[in-house]
């Protein structure tokens, strides 16, 4: 199957006033026609950094320092702003944090959502745009969609906020989504509403997913493949199956391990320690100091990825054949 988005050794730097932050290390992944991809791991790995250097949305004292970003074969990181925003909103759409924040609190749903048409479908009248914009509405589920679309955004709950954030990230029939913690700010039901419609939504515009969540739950419910990030690096992807039954990497391990299960009477197993600083990011494994298996060559150099089955790749040095013997 075709890769709708391929980023190859991205590396994305931070100026501040201390230093350089080194955010993201030497990233690579790809993106398929119709599926989905979960980016999981603790905040401050780098998975939002990631993602905005895909949409070349960096802050102004961020830069993507090497590396490829490659959407159907073209390299997005030498592309001017100009042509950038052709493509945001159009071909490649993102569903931010906070649905609370990420709508103006001064203007109509309806007429934010045809901002982005404006923008990118010209050709289309104001009937057009108010009739296209009344059938998003209806598709992401909001009732009454003609009564929403004269409405604020402090009108609608939670819930109904992140619908039309979806429902603007879809306007322009995207090629690739991009949800950054889109159940984050939602109670549990809401959350499998949210990913629920997705998912339908997946299957009937056959848009590719990446979704960013440090929440496996929802990684379980949503994704097909699975990237696990940790101080800036990728250290294990593999099939949804792959990560949650046979994960390879220490850091997956015991992410898994810190989920409580259904009427666990046992004391929660937290990973002690936190994630390094990026500013002088540890030379060898970035997991090193908090994991229970450290060797010697684990906090010295960096681990190459091992294949463990199909599509199925991890960067520990346990996974090397002589960590048997050591």
């Amino acid at each position: 199957m075709e890769n709708v988005l391929e980023v190859k050794n991205l590396v994305v730097d931070i100026r501040t006033q201390k230093g350089i932050i080194h955010a993201v290390r030497d990233v690579s992944f790809s993106l398929r026609q119709g599926e989905t991809l979960a980016v999981v791991g603790e905040s401050g790995c780098g998975k939002s950094m990631t993602m905005k250097a895909v949409m070349q949305i960096l802050p102004k004292n961020a830069r993507i320092t090497d590396g490829q970003v490659l959407f159907h074969g073209k390299d997005l990181s030498k592309y001017s702003d100009r042509r950038m925003e052709k493509l945001r909103g159009s071909d490649i759409s993102m569903i931010f944090q906070d649905p609370m924040t990420s709508l103006n609190p001064t203007m109509k749903i309806g007429k934010q959502i045809e901002e982005v048409l404006k923008l990118h479908r010209k050709e289309m009248t104001p009937d057009e745009r108010r009739k296209r914009v009344v059938e998003l509405l209806d598709l992401v589920g909001i009732s009454n969609p003609e009564t929403r679309y004269g409405q604020y955004p402090h009108q609608l709950s939670g819930g109904q906020r992140q619908r039309v954030d979806i429902a603007m990230a879809l306007a322009c029939d995207p090629d690739v989504l991009i949800a950054d913690e889109p159940t984050t700010a939602l109670d549990v039901t809401i959350q499998a509403q949210i990913l629920d419609l997705m998912r339908e939504l997946q299957k009937k515009v056959r848009t590719s997913i990446i979704i960013i969540t440090h929440n496996l739950g929802v990684v379980a419910n949503i994704a097909d493949r699975v990237a696990v990030m940790y101080g800036g690096k990728i250290v294990e992807t593999g099939d949804v199956r792959d990560i949650f039954y046979s994960p390879a990497h220490e850091y997956t391990k015991a992410l898994l391990d810190s989920i409580p299960g259904a009427g666990d009477k046992e004391r929660l197993h937290p990973i002690p320690g936190t994630p390094p600083g990026l500013m002088k990011p540890p030379a060898g494994c970035p997991f090193a100091a908090r994991c229970r298996q450290t060797m010697e060559v684990c906090e010295k150099f960096m681990p190459d990825f091992y294949d463990q089955g199909t599509a199925h790749r991890a960067a520990c040095w346990m996974l090397d054949p002589r960590a048997k013997e050591a």
